[in-house]
């Protein structure tokens, strides 16, 4: 599988601040987090690829 499409691991979180849990985690293990992404439980389809963007808090479904 080429590497730019290989599944990579990141969290998105329907709540939370800078400093929770899930962004003090993501940090101490190098994956890309974003949070207070509302209702992303729910509007991501599981089995979704999505990308999530760290640097940029943005979250994008790539495919369902």
């Amino acid at each position: 599988m080429d590497a730019a499409v290989r599944p990579r691991v990141g969290v998105v979180v329907d709540v939370g601040a800078p400093l929770s849990h899930a962004i003090i985690v993501s940090r101490e293990l190098g994956i890309p987090c974003v949070v207070s992404v509302t209702d992303a439980t729910r509007r991501i389809p599981d089995g979704a690829m999505v990308e999530v963007n760290g640097d940029t808090g943005t979250v994008t479904v790539l495919s369902t």
